[in-house]
């Protein structure tokens, strides 16, 4: 926990040092971006021939050495960059072929730091730009796209994770995502968050596309030896991606990771037994456990996941073995207290009012408080014997 308050805090001042820097709001931001990368785009030579897919142009270009294929855009990107966002595939191939220092040159910008054309070519779901690259040598491990566009944020559009293989799987194209991982992706990777792609997974808006892409991530991952499954690693909060799910109150990912872990007993005719796994739901081993993060959840939608099965059974259970006991325990000890409180105030001394009382006239009070009458000298029973010594002590203490 420690450890990710501190890569929060971090997170948090490079945003505020670049909003600082900048002067302007989020939104005002990403228009003058843009808006330069476009300006820039069409003011740079390669950058335009590129845009516009012309071959003979780049090559053209390309044969002069004064031409800087280093050159960067608004965004921090290159040429290439610019082929694989407009989908040009022949632009693309002939700068691959013209260039290839370029194919795993990531973005320099601080809202975009780290991304490279591959990591461009997978979201537009470019199958054919994606077999280019890879073919030709791009990295599809070590690249991590760090800028602050896809950094994990209130209100934030987009969070793909960092790594290539999770913005592949945000897709949901199972052709891409087996392309990557046999091209020597790991299931494994984590972003600053701590996230695996199955948490990220999780935080995407299509349910039942989220759903098929684990199933197809955790197979891949099940061909290789871990002692540990995906769906148990946990990120920097603690949380792994079936309690991620419960604290989001995704309840189609979370059902789906249930049914993962049933056991069929037996079955006859329309009705089925199943033998369910509590690990990770129940909150007698776990201080963490589901049950603790939903409760505690912020997410309204959580507090769906309480009528799913079997997390309904079980609460079921815990009530009537525990909760009804306790809340009646509970309630009888309130309402002692209300009664001893009400008669109390019921029996409580009074008297009538002197006649020099003197009140408002639209004040109705009959009846008084009495006041108490304690004489001097007048001591407590279980005080007197300890006090005379004391009066004793002092009197024959000069002597």
């Amino acid at each position: 926990m420690a450890s990710s308050a501190t890569i929060e805090l971090n997170h948090w001042w490079k945003q505020l040092r670049f909003r600082q820097k900048n002067k302007k709001g989020w939104s005002e931001m990403l228009d003058e971006t843009f808006l330069l990368h476009t300006n820039l785009t069409n003011e740079i030579p390669l950058f335009y021939t590129t845009k516009r897919n012309s071959i003979d142009g780049i090559k053209n270009l390309l044969s002069f050495s004064s031409t800087n294929i280093f050159e960067r855009g608004g965004l921090g990107e290159t040429a290439l960059h610019i082929a694989v966002m407009n989908d040009n595939l022949e632009a693309a191939v002939a700068l691959m072929d013209g260039a290839p220092e370029l194919i795993n040159e990531p973005m320099t910008s601080e809202l975009f730091q780290g991304v490279t054309p591959l990591h461009i070519a997978v979201i537009n779901q470019n199958i054919s730009l994606v077999q280019h690259l890879i073919s030709r040598g791009a990295d599809v491990s070590t690249p991590r796209a760090t800028g602050l566009y896809f950094k994990k944020r209130i209100r934030g559009l987009i969070y793909y994770g960092e790594h290539i293989l999770s913005f592949a799987a945000c897709t949901g194209n199972e052709d891409i995502i087996s392309m990557v991982i046999d091209a020597g992706a790991s299931t494994r990777v984590q972003d600053y968050k701590g996230n695996t792609v199955l948490h990220i997974l999780i935080l995407q808006p299509n349910q039942e596309t989220a759903c098929q892409t684990i199933e197809l991530i955790m197979a891949h991952d099940e061909e290789t030896d871990h002692s540990v499954p995906l769906d148990m690693v946990p990120n920097l909060r603690g949380l792994t991606p079936f309690k991620l799910a419960a604290r989001e109150g995704n309840v189609v990912v979370f059902q789906h990771l249930v049914n993962k872990r049933r056991v069929f007993q037996c079955g006859l005719g329309p009705l089925t037994s199943h033998l369910y796994d509590l690990t990770e739901i129940d909150s007698w081993a776990d201080n963490n456990s589901a049950l603790e993060v939903v409760v505690s959840s912020r997410h309204r939608e959580a507090r769906r996941i309480l009528e799913v099965t079997p997390v309904r059974e079980l609460v079921s259970l815990k009530w009537n073995l525990y909760g009804k006991h306790y809340f009646r325990f509970l309630l009888f000890v309130y309402l002692l207290y209300i009664s001893i409180f009400t008669a109390c105030c019921m029996f409580r001394p009074l008297k009538p009012i002197p006649a020099n009382y003197s009140k408002p006239d639209n004040d109705k009070t009959i009846y008084i408080q009495k006041r108490l009458n304690v004489r001097r000298g007048l001591v407590p029973h279980h005080l007197a014997n300890s006090e005379v010594v004391l009066l004793v002590r002092k009197r024959t203490k000069p002597n």
